[in-house]
């Protein structure tokens, strides 16, 4: 489907090839860290001083690390830009950065820190996973060197990386992985010239890594499901959330669900930038998970997964395909969710069958609620078109969720909290696509493990009534094939969201990565 080159990296543990050693569950452990940050500075500090800013962060995730293992955890991840944060120029980010060698190398910096330079941070790292017996995933900053040989070599002579480390219970570099997706704001880093497809193989099964971004887009993320047979991915993040659809326990969760892997999701905390949301995600259901907006301390989550997973076979367009669209007589109105104009239509009845379409895409949704309350207003929507604000990316959606206000105009607004329950529903939709990610929020941004599931022909449905208020129920479809459709930068919508959107991030998240 996408004809990008790759380049694949296969790290692999001296413990794949004794099958009979192969354990057929693991404990999984994810920390959401309250990450110490620089001061804001163009002018590059001191290695001392980036090295003494790093310690700090790196105290918090020892401890974070060890009580994981005294817990039995056999891996940890840790999030991404969690040991040296963000307000960073190009220039400043420099001393903060590593060389990482390529993991071939066969490499314990816990044993041989000085192989490579001065690595303090590698060595830290490796000696936390070989004194705990476990594996450690972190997220830190590679530099190469580069010259007038190389015509994509920058100015300053080197490429810089927002890298994933993993080192294995006896402290060794397993992996390496250069972050290909960048999002905006990330100018002090490259995107590496192929994208790298890493895994690496463990007792417990195989796992793949790729960070925050790059979960939207085809390389390396599907990739290393589809083509490398991935069971777990291990996901540092820096996840500002984005309702009604992109909160990152919402949007990881469903990931998981969809591509039928376990997803170990860790998100740094803090809150006045939206950022928080952990989970250990099993292929069936949330195993467990965390969002909290009100204190600023970190968190450890620890969970028993199965170490080997297969992807569900699921026709998202067979049902939905089969039936004819349902008649309401309501009037469809346009909405706007995360700057996309959806077609809704409002939901009247405290029970029904509703139809809207869009383009090729027809959502199709039956419910009941426990009560029609007069001062809350859902409305099932559909999308299918490009995203063109903080990235270009195809998308087919269904959703039904709750307007801010009884006011019309505000469906598809981010909404937080919500009264009104659903004794039943079912959501499917005529997907162009096989990748369609399954979302249920329920009010306060809590998840519902356990309580829905989706069928083989593409309906979303509960199999209880949900513990708590919906916010949305959702099917998000992504058209790989589509994200290079419209990318004309003459379009004017393009333009103008594009500039507003921009403004929007400098205000509200002031991030310079």
């Amino acid at each position: 489907m996408i004809t990008s080159p790759l380049l694949a990296y296969v790290a692999v543990s001296v413990f794949c090839v004794f099958k009979v050693s192969s354990q057929d569950t693991f404990i999984a452990a994810v920390y959401e860290h309250a990450v110490i940050l620089p001061n804001a500075t163009l002018i590059p500090v001191s290695r001392e001083e980036a090295l003494a800013l790093m310690n700090r962060n790196l105290d918090l995730l020892e401890a974070a690390i060890t009580s994981a293992a005294n817990q039995g955890a056999h891996i940890i991840v840790t999030p991404e830009v969690g040991i040296f944060g963000w307000n960073f120029t190009r220039e400043t980010i420099y001393p903060y950065l590593e060389d990482i060698p390529d993991p071939g190398v066969n490499w314990i910096p816990c044993n041989n820190p000085k192989r490579f330079g001065y690595t303090p941070v590698q060595e830290r790292l490796s000696c936390l996973a070989k004194d705990n017996s476990i594996y450690v995933v972190a997220n830190i900053g590679d530099k190469k060197p580069c010259n007038a040989s190389d015509s994509q070599c920058p100015p300053d002579g080197r490429y810089q990386y927002n890298t994933d480390v993993v080192f294995d219970s006896q402290g060794k570099l397993v992996a390496r992985y250069h972050k290909h997706n960048l999002f905006m704001g990330e100018n002090q880093f490259n995107v590496p010239k192929k994208p790298e497809v890493v895994t690496f193989d463990t007792i417990f099964g195989r796992f793949g890594i790729f960070t925050c971004f790059d979960i939207l887009f085809y390389d390396p993320a599907i990739t290393l499901v589809k083509d490398f047979h991935v069971d777990t991915i291990v996901f540092p993040t820096a996840w500002m959330n984005v309702l009604p659809h992109l909160s990152a326990i919402q949007f990881h969760s469903a990931w998981a669900v969809g591509m039928g892997v376990n997803f170990l999701a860790a998100n740094i905390h803090h809150p006045s930038k939206r950022m928080t949301g952990s989970g250990i995600y099993a292929p069936d259901s949330p195993k467990t998970f965390h969002y909290d907006m009100k204190t600023k301390e970190g968190k450890l989550l620890l969970s028993q997964l199965d170490s080997y997973t297969h992807r569900p076979v699921v026709n998202w367009t067979s049902y939905a395909s089969s039936i004819k669209a349902f008649s309401t007589g309501n009037q469809e109105f346009i909405g706007t969710a995360f700057f996309d104009d959806f077609t809704f239509l409002e939901l009247t009845r405290v029970a029904g069958n509703y139809t809207v379409c869009q383009k090729k895409l027809c959502c199709h949704l039956s419910y009941k609620m426990s009560e029609k309350r007069t001062d809350e207003v859902y409305a099932l929507g559909a999308f299918d078109g490009l995203h063109i604000v903080e990235g270009t990316y195809y998308l087919q959606i269904c959703t039904l969720l709750k307007c801010k206000t009884a006011n019309l105009n505000t469906c598809g607004d981010a909404v937080e909290t919500a009264s009104t329950r659903f004794e039943m529903f079912s959501l499917s939709g005529t997907f162009g696509t096989q990748y369609v990610f399954p979302e249920v929020l329920l009010s306060e941004s809590q998840l519902a493990p356990g309580e829905f599931q989706v069928s083989s022909d593409g309906r979303l449905f509960n199999v209880k009534p949900p513990s708590g208020p919906l916010l949305t129920v959702t099917l998000f479809g992504r058209m790989y094939e589509k994200d290079q459709i419209l990318q004309d930068s003459s379009d004017p919508r393009a333009q103008t969201l594009g500039v507003m959107f921009l403004v929007i991030i400098q205000i509200m998240c002031s991030l310079s990565w």
